[in-house]
């Protein structure tokens, strides 16, 4: 059934829910990512996807079958897929003489590419290969990014923005103590990037404050980095503009801190210090004739 403006309206409840779930809110989903291989991928590349895979899920959808695309000469493929899975993140893994064993990392916005970054597997290891006991499905992830270049270089500083945005996980208000054992380590050293992942153990200390292990999980990858496609820069600014409804309203007279702390600032008339109401002492009290307390009347002087 068509409306007046021609936009097919939903027939049933079900659809009416599919639709409002995909239409623009003030606070969006948890981003999703879509995981697909190309026509031609390795063991290591197959093995590499599922392992991201699996520290995304449940956020992510993992396509089985090949899809021959080329991301950096044609992504409107990676756009139509977008749109139909509604994901705003992909990862694309393929395998060629002239680039072995490749995964591209990016980030869509308004289901068109913003960012892709090339990135080929130099060493790798499964979650199969480290035999060690692993986080549960959907644990949000600490990411710690050691090196200058994420600090310096352009295309580094955008690379972490979008590993950040990859693997950061839904959006959480507050966290417990025991809810911090994932740690994703990225670190960008001699022309590579290393990432790692840990298991954080708690061990006892003998005082409150316990004493923090890091037991590798895995996968581990040695990335080298080739090809980039970075958004122009207006389109990089529209794409972080927030809509008015979460810009917090600014109050008068109010600041924050370093560490979050709230000072609030009070405007006071000018007071009269003639006036102002002191502590009465009882032994600065006047009697009746004038003497205060605590001192012996004068005595009164004898006539003739």
């Amino acid at each position: 059934e068509k409306s007046h403006t021609g936009v097919l309206k939903p027939k049933t409840k079900r659809s009416k829910r599919f639709l409002q779930n995909r239409e623009a809110k003030l606070v969006e989903n948890a981003k999703t990512a879509m995981i697909l291989k190309g026509g031609n991928t390795s063991e290591t590349v197959t093995h590499a996807l599922k392992d991201v895979y699996a520290l995304k899920k449940p956020n992510a959808v993992l396509y089985k079958k090949k899809n021959i695309m080329r991301p950096f000469e044609d992504p409107t493929s990676l756009e139509f897929f977008s749109k139909k899975s509604d994901c705003s993140l992909f990862l694309f893994g393929s395998h060629n003489k002239k680039r072995p064993n490749n995964l591209i990392f990016g980030r869509m916005f308004d289901s068109h590419v913003l960012d892709m970054f090339e990135l080929g597997v130099d060493r790798f290891s499964s979650l199969k290969d480290i035999k060690s006991t692993k986080c549960a499905e959907g644990t949000k992830p600490m990411l710690l990014f050691a090196g200058e270049l994420f600090h310096t270089d352009t295309e580094y500083t955008r690379l972490r923005s979008v590993l950040t945005d990859f693997f950061r996980g839904p959006t959480v208000s507050a966290v417990r103590l025991a809810g911090l054992e994932h740690v994703l380590h990225f670190t960008a050293q001699d022309g590579k990037i290393y990432m790692r992942s840990y298991r954080v153990k708690l061990k006892k200390s003998g005082c409150r404050t316990p004493r923090v292990e890091l037991e590798e999980i895995g996968p581990a990858f040695d990335f080298v980095l080739r090809r980039t496609h970075l958004a122009s820069d207006d389109l990089y600014k529209t794409a972080h503009r927030q809509p008015r409804g979460l810009k917090a309203k600014k109050k008068k007279n109010i600041s924050h801190d370093t560490f979050g702390t709230k000072y609030g600032r009070l405007h006071m008339q000018k007071q009269n210090l003639d006036k102002l109401q002191t502590r009465k002492m009882k032994g600065l009290r006047k009697r009746k004739g004038g003497v205060k307390s605590g001192q012996t009347p004068p005595k009164k002087a004898r006539t003739g």
